[in-house]
């Protein structure tokens, strides 16, 4: 009996041995097809991707978008200059005008640390230091304020009202001189 079980046994085996190599494939059409599908469908998948991914709005025939004024909107810097006319110091805004415009933000409330305007105490040590430091700060920035030189109003502006708000603070500094170009315009 013990003959007829390791019979048994070993063609049991030898069956389970010849299920475990067999996979999905078992002809060579079948292979055939799963080798195409390995190779097409990566592919379709790639190129729709693609497209996806480059899909956006394309200028089309009989479109302005290609038309001098539409790129020159593409292509613009993100900054411009601005180049003012000094020459009509009349024009030009006055002390009092900046101070309100640009100043008061901070100077008329003592925000950040700024001096309050007509506060001769905290304006004393910093009239000491001259109109010219005064000036460089305002147009530099210092401390909490940002540089105003550049800004809405020319350096000339600037300078005015440091001496409007230095003035109302104890200086007694003169109006500052206009640019050459408005000295030259003035005398003739």
């Amino acid at each position: 009996m013990s003959g007829t079980q390791d019979h048994a046994h070993s063609s049991h085996d030898s069956s389970h041995h010849d299920e475990a190599h067999e996979g999905p494939i078992r002809t060579p059409k079948q292979l055939a097809w799963a080798v195409f599908f390995a190779f097409v469908v990566p592919v379709i998948v790639i190129v729709l991707l693609a497209s996806y991914v480059s899909s956006e709005n394309k200028p089309a025939a009989g479109s302005d978008a290609m038309d001098d004024k539409a790129v020159a909107m593409r292509i613009q810097p993100v900054g411009s200059s601005e180049v003012k006319d000094v020459s009509d110091v009349a024009s030009l805004a006055t002390g009092e005008k900046v101070f309100q415009a640009q100043c008061s933000a901070c100077h008329a409330t003592g925000a950040v640390g700024a001096p309050k305007f007509g506060d001769a105490a905290a304006w004393a040590p910093r009239i000491k230091t001259g109109f010219d430091a005064l000036l460089h700060s305002a147009l530099q920035g210092k401390g909490n304020m940002a540089p105003q030189g550049g800004g809405d109003f020319s350096d000339f502006e600037v300078a005015r009202a440091v001496v409007y708000m230095a003035n109302h603070g104890g200086a007694s500094f003169e109006e500052p001189k206009a640019p050459a170009a408005a000295a030259s315009a003035a005398s003739n």
